[in-house]
C-alpha cells in the first residue's frame, strides 16, 4: 500500500460522476479485468494506491456542483478492500455525499459494506442509494478458488438481504460466467433464485462468458494451471487470444436468465439497469430548486 495526493476525484460520464478512492485490489479474483495492461498500472496490482486526499477533493467538488447527481464507485477498484477497515476513506466520502445530498451507486464484493449501512440508509432517505453486489458462483468451494480473498456468495446474498430490510435498492452483477467452470444452468439458476428472494431491482449480465486481454489473460491462465490442470489448453484451443470468451452454453443460459427476470419484474437489459443506476429522482432535484 502506498499513498498519493490525487489531482481530482470525480470523472463525469452521461450525467453520473465516477469516483475511485483506491487503485489496485487485494481480493485476488482470478478473472479481474482491472489487471489488464491497458489501465497502465505502474505498480504491483496488490500494492494498493491510496488517494489519501480523496475526501477533501470530493467535498470541494460537491460543494461547487449546482446540480445533484448519482456518484458511482467500485467499477475499477473495490471500495471495501482490506485496507478500508483501517483507512475508512470510503466511509468519509459517504459522509460527504450524505452532507451534500447526492446519490450513491456503490459496487463491491465485500461484506465490509455493512459497516456503513447506516450512512447508506441516510443517503437513501435524502437522495438515492443503490448497492451493487457481484455474484458469480453459488458453490462456496468454487467461489473460494475464483474469488479467494473476499467473502463468499452466500455472505454477499446476506448483505443484499440486509439492504432489503432497510429499503435500500440493490443491483447484482452476474458476471463473469467462466466457460467450463461456472457456466451451468444449475449455478446461474441458484443465483437467480436468491436474487428473487432478496428482491433485487436489477441484474446486469451482458452474456455468459468472460473478457480476457493482455495482463488479465496471463494471470487468469496461471490460476487455471494451478486450480484446473489442462483447462488453459482448452481455452487456447477454443478461443485463441480473443477478447470476448463466450460460454458454449451462452444462448441457453441467457434465455434462462432473461425469462426468469421477465417473470419476476427484475431489470435485466444493461441499458435499463444503467439508467436506473444513473437516475436521481426528480423530487430531490425539485426540493433543491425550492430551496434556492
Amino acid at each position: 500500500m502506498h499513498f498519493v495526493n490525487a489531482k481530482g476525484i470525480l470523472t463525469a460520464n452521461n450525467g453520473r460522476c465516477g469516483m475511485n478512492i483506491y487503485r489496485g485490489c487485494t481480493h485476488g479474483c482470478i478473472y479481474c479485468d482491472s489487471r489488464s495492461k491497458c489501465y497502465q498500472f505502474t505498480h504491483a496490482f496488490e500494492d494498493i494506491e491510496v488517494k489519501q486526499n480523496a475526501p477533501e477533493l470530493l467535498e470541494a467538488a460537491l460543494k461547487s456542483k449546482r446540480k445533484k447527481c448519482m456518484i458511482g464507485t467500485g467499477s475499477m477498484s473495490d471500495p471495501y478492500m482490506h485496507c478500508e477497515e483501517q483507512l475508512k476513506l470510503t466511509r468519509q466520502c459517504l459522509e460527504i455525499i450524505s452532507k451534500y445530498e447526492f446519490g450513491i451507486a456503490i459496487q463491491t464484493k465485500s461484506e465490509r459494506i455493512l459497516r456503513d449501512i447506516d450512512l447508506l440508509d441516510e443517503i437513501n432517505q435524502k437522495a438515492k442509494t443503490v448497492v451493487q453486489m457481484t455474484l458469480t458462483t453459488y458453490d462456496d468451494n468454487l467461489c473460494a478458488i475464483l474469488e479467494p480473498n473476499v467473502c463468499n456468495t452466500k455472505r454477499r446474498i446476506q448483505v443484499l438481504e440486509e439492504m432489503q430490510k432497510r429499503g435500500i435498492p440493490t443491483v447484482v452483477w452476474l458476471t463473469p460466467i467462466l466457460p467450463f467452470i461456472n457456466d451451468t444452468e444449475e449455478n446461474v439458476n441458484a443465483i437467480l433464485e436468491e436474487c428473487i428472494r432478496v428482491g433485487v431491482k436489477g441484474i446486469i449480465c451482458f452474456d455468459m462468458g468472460v473478457t480476457l486481454r493482455e495482463g488479465d489473460r496471463e494471470y487468469f491462465y496461471e490460476a487455471l494451471d494451478k486450480n484446473f490442470p489442462g483447462l488453459k489448453e482448452k481455452y487456447i484451443k477454443t478461443y485463441g487470444n480473443s477478447y470476448n470468451v463466450p460460454s458454449p452454453n451462452n444462448a441457453k443460459i441467457m434465455r434462462l436468465f432473461e425469462d426468469t427476470c421477465k417473470a419476476h419484474n427484475i431489470l435485466y437489459k444493461p441499458d435499463d439497469c444503467f439508467s436506473y443506476l444513473n437516475d436521481l429522482p426528480e423530487r430531490y432535484e425539485q426540493l433543491t430548486l425550492d430551496l434556492i
